[in-house]
């Protein structure tokens, strides 16, 4: 028997908010921190930048996932409404829309037809929604779902150089933040390979080249300025 096959297409919609919410968390606060503390030597102000990033970095990450992907279901429920209208309107022309989808895709006419008839008699609306549309239920946006992933994942990613800077001695906040900030997305981008059963090299080169961007240009920043930001 062959072998069953294991798909990861499931996990686009949280993947891509869990991915998204600990890589900023990682490069936003590690890079925060790093320009503050290239600035000052003074812990303590280090400490509450990095925490206020963390705390104003999750909110920021809940609300614009919420309010995006929301947009994303609005868009969604107005096609789907579209669709159903024209369904009652007309479904004769509903359903040579149908079979004209499948004989593009290869599918000998009639056939096409008696495919677009049956699965019109068992689910219509859920039949163009996905082959007209595009609309699948593991692609469905779901706002609450990707906001509360993002902070939560946000969080999680913040708090890695957040310990790292509590820990640091005072001269060394720079690099100890810089290097676990490094590791932490090295770490993440091996992750999220994993789970979307992509190449590991690749993903973990392109999230820890652009964290270290951030942190370099940011440590410049604080440097040149000197003051606490």
């Amino acid at each position: 028997m062959p072998a069953s096959e294991h798909h990861f297409v499931h996990r686009v919609g949280w993947l891509r908010a869990a991915v998204l919410g600990a890589n900023d968390g990682i490069v936003s606060t590690g890079s925060l921190i790093v320009g503050v503390a290239s600035a000052t030597t003074d812990q303590h102000s280090v400490l509450v930048a990095g925490v206020a990033g963390l705390v104003a970095g999750a909110l920021s990450m809940a609300a614009g996932e919420y309010v995006s992907v929301s947009s994303q279901a609005d868009t969604e429920r107005a096609d789907l409404e579209t669709e159903r209208r024209a369904l009652d309107e007309s479904p004769k022309d509903e359903l040579r829309e149908l079979a004209a989808i499948y004989v593009n895709r290869g599918v000998e006419p009639k056939l096409a037809m008696q495919v677009a008839t049956q699965l019109t008699e068992y689910d219509d609306l859920g039949a163009h929604a996905r082959d007209e549309l595009g609309m699948s239920d593991e692609q469905t946006a779901r706002p609450v779902q990707a906001a509360l992933t993002s902070a939560a994942t946000f969080s999680c990613g913040a708090l890695l150089p957040l310990l790292a800077s509590m820990f640091a001695m005072v001269d060394q906040v720079v690099p100890v933040v810089a290097g676990a900030s490094l590791l932490s997305l090295t770490l993440l981008g091996v992750i999220s390979a994993r789970a979307g059963g992509a190449g590991t090299l690749k993903a973990t080169l392109r999230i820890t080249l652009w964290g270290a961007a951030a942190m370099a240009l940011t440590a410049l920043v604080g440097s040149i300025f000197g003051t606490v930001i």
